[in-house]
């Protein structure tokens, strides 16, 4: 499996019972909680237990130091980039732990101190209840690097209010707290310094009724008011940009509205945009439309695909350009190929959409009878 830049004593997911109340902490605050396949595991291992512990009834997960988790460990990836398939078991173990994390039986609750990024997110975003703070910053920057919108996220953009799914997906644009809450990405607002007290009250109620959990949430909360220059109030431009077929039609349409009076801010997103991976943002834009007419499982499937065909260079070697580009060098001058969007031939973007065969599909059990099953060691990989 992936090497990983791991001190083998150090517990880097840490889970713990109180009485009714299941608590995880991601614990790599010197990392940024990023996820390796350490950390996957282990989340696996505890939410699989606890789900089936009658016991438990609450599960509350949070973040050690300033962040909730900066998403998957790139350097991971990007070491085990000359060797075939090295991070196709933590891959696949994401991606299964996705489905069950969306599809939990047990009330949870994500307490979102800081940074939640990418596959961070995914462990904040679909929980019932997702409480997030003037410190959390959410975004899915993946594309910028050459890869794509995981962990579910092809989904969970896709379903966003008109095409705000679209902007955030390519730009990878940055939400605070509030504008997670009024987009719909996390459920309440609570201030930071409040947090501990709302984590012990949780504790203290010891149960997971839903209701009962819902209400002592808002007993901290707080009505959010966007800023008036937050990008969550420029729909029309987004929904007029961001609709177009393609991604040099998008931008085409973003270079118009920079143009114009009062819209100064599109100037440093659109100058993002046009620096991100062209193979990266291609293939996003077509993940993120199929997202919308697809179930969970599938867009799971899809990504996974995606996944293993990106790290594989199928089409480009992109994404371990953007990561040496951006955590190994630490340059910021990533060389794409190829460098511009029309140079990318749609049929080789066909490629990596490409269904697998059928033993090789990501397993996701959509049956009730059989939830747990599908895990990597019962996959056609692991043999």
């Amino acid at each position: 499996m992936a090497k990983e830049v791991v001190n083998p004593d150090e517990l880097v997911v840490v889970g713990e019972e109180l009485d009714h109340v299941r608590i995880i902490t991601l614990n790599r605050p010197r990392h940024l909680n990023v996820i390796s396949s350490k950390v996957v595991s282990l989340l696996a291992k505890y939410l699989e237990q606890w789900e089936r512990d009658e016991q438990a009834q609450l599960i509350l997960i949070k973040g050690a130091g300033r962040a909730f988790s900066a998403g998957g460990d790139l350097k991971m990836f990007y070491e085990g980039r000359k060797s075939k398939d090295s991070c196709l078991e933590v891959v696949y173990r994401m991606y299964w732990l996705c489905y069950h994390i969306h599809t939990y039986k047990k009330t949870q609750v994500a307490l979102v101190q800081g940074i939640s990024m990418g596959g961070g997110a995914s462990l904040m975003v679909p929980m019932k209840f997702s409480v997030v703070t003037e410190k959390t910053v959410f975004a899915t920057p993946e594309a910028s690097i050459g890869f794509h919108v995981d962990c579910g996220f092809s989904y969970m953009l896709s379903h966003l209010p008109g095409h705000l799914g679209e902007c955030l997906a390519l730009t990878g644009a940055r939400l605070n707290g509030k504008e997670l809450v009024v987009a719909g990405l996390a459920t309440h607002f609570v201030p930071l310094e409040k947090l501990p007290e709302l984590e012990k009250r949780l504790i203290s109620l010891n149960v997971g009724d839903e209701n009962s959990v819902k209400a002592t949430i808002e007993e901290f909360s707080l009505h959010v008011q966007l800023d008036e220059d937050s990008i969550l109030n420029k729909k029309q431009i987004i929904d007029e940009c961001f609709s177009k077929d393609s991604v040099a039609d998008i931008i085409k349409s973003f270079e118009v509205e920079a143009s114009k009076e009062g819209n100064e801010w599109i100037g440093p997103v659109l100058k993002g945009l046009k620096r991100s991976s062209p193979t990266g943002l291609k293939i996003t834009l077509r993940s993120i439309r199929e997202g919308r007419k697809q179930t969970l499982a599938e867009s799971l499937k899809k990504e996974f695909r995606l996944t293993m065909n990106i790290l594989r260079t199928t089409i480009s070697a992109d994404v371990y350009e953007g990561i040496r580009a951006l955590t190994i060098d630490k340059d910021n001058a990533p060389k794409w190929g190829p460098p511009i969007l029309d140079q990318v031939d749609d049929e080789k973007i066909d490629l990596v959409f490409q269904p697998f065969t059928e033993d090789l599909e990501l397993k996701v059990p959509e049956q009730e009878d059989c939830r747990w099953d599908g895990k990597y060691e019962n996959s056609a990989y692991a043999k």
